[in-house]
């Protein structure tokens, strides 16, 4: 997905002066073209991600389009304060891209998994998230996005699967992309993990449970009206993602159930252990805790309203 994403990066940099991109010391062959074709709007700026949105401040303030590259975990935590300060309370369309959500890195160890990105995001007013589920919808999330007037946060996959058909590459920002109807039960899931909660539903169908499957990819602020037109059609809303229980979309639609006083039962899929010190493959970790299809399947049998 972040190939797809850097080749849209840079044929819009192509048709508008005002996008550059920066990096801290990463994506090396994903950032060459656009570092080839635009090299005066390339900037590496180093292992300093604090600085690197400081610049883009000051870039944005100067009527700029900052883009700023960084593995997940370090773009969405490590600037933080910076980032809060700057493009947020400011209003600036600066525009974080943090690679590899969840357990992408996994063999990286815990420090490279991102399961808190989508929390600090959430918390700062403004910020527009943008999860793509695979690269036709990252691309088209991008150019129907790359000039809002507001901070992004986009979470890209770095791997580079197939675009799930279901989808038909649609984004639109005001809406909750459905990608299997359903009557019984909904899947509701952001980013690439959509490919394990629609195996999660040809598993319960398998069993005469008619899931739908609907796909977040963004999840602030507009999805709040989708949710809410969505969501009282469910008894049982499950949602996955590869984030921390709590503070990601699981809260978010835990707030529009309460908020609304919808009449369905939420169960949430995400992490919600203590690191003990083991890493592996994202697969693996995703079985570990819990973010496989047959898990998920589980989940929902234990939970199907009687």
């Amino acid at each position: 997905m972040r190939i797809a994403f850097a080749q849209t990066l840079v044929e819009l940099a192509q048709a508008d002066e005002r996008i550059v991109l920066l990096t801290a010391d990463l994506g090396f062959g994903v950032l060459d073209e656009f570092a080839r074709t635009h090299p005066q709007r390339f900037y590496n700026v180093g292992v300093a991600e604090a600085n690197m949105v400081g610049l883009a401040t000051g870039l944005a303030e100067s009527g700029y389009i900052p883009f700023l590259y960084s593995i997940a975990t370090f773009a969405s935590l490590r600037p933080y304060e910076q980032w809060r300060n700057g493009p947020v309370l400011h209003r600036l369309p600066v525009r974080l891209i943090g690679i590899g959500g969840g357990f992408e890195y996994g063999t990286n160890g815990v420090t490279h998994a991102a399961l808190e990105d989508i929390g600090v995001m959430r918390l700062l007013p403004g910020v527009q998230i943008v999860i793509p589920a695979d690269q036709r919808q990252a691309q088209n999330a991008l150019r129907a996005t790359y000039a809002a007037p507001h901070p992004i946060y986009y979470r890209i996959s770095k791997n580079e699967n197939d675009d799930i058909l279901d989808l038909d590459g649609e984004f639109h920002p005001n809406r909750v992309e459905i990608a299997r109807e359903g009557k019984d039960i909904l899947l509701l899931v952001a980013g690439p993990l959509a490919r394990t909660a629609l195996t999660a539903a040809d598993e319960l169908a398998a069993s005469g449970t008619d899931a739908g499957v609907a796909v977040m990819t963004s999840l602030e602020p507009a999805s709040r009206a989708a949710l809410a037109d969505l969501l009282p059609n469910y008894r049982l809303v499950v949602t996955v993602e590869s984030h921390r229980e709590n503070g990601g979309v699981g809260s978010l639609v835990a707030e529009s159930i309460a908020e609304g006083g919808y009449n369905c039962r939420l169960v949430r899929c995400g992490v919600n252990t203590v690191s003990d010190g083991i890493s592996g493959s994202e697969t693996y970790m995703n079985k570990k805790n819990g973010l496989d299809a047959s898990t998920i399947t589980r989940r929902v049998h234990e939970a199907i309203p009687v």
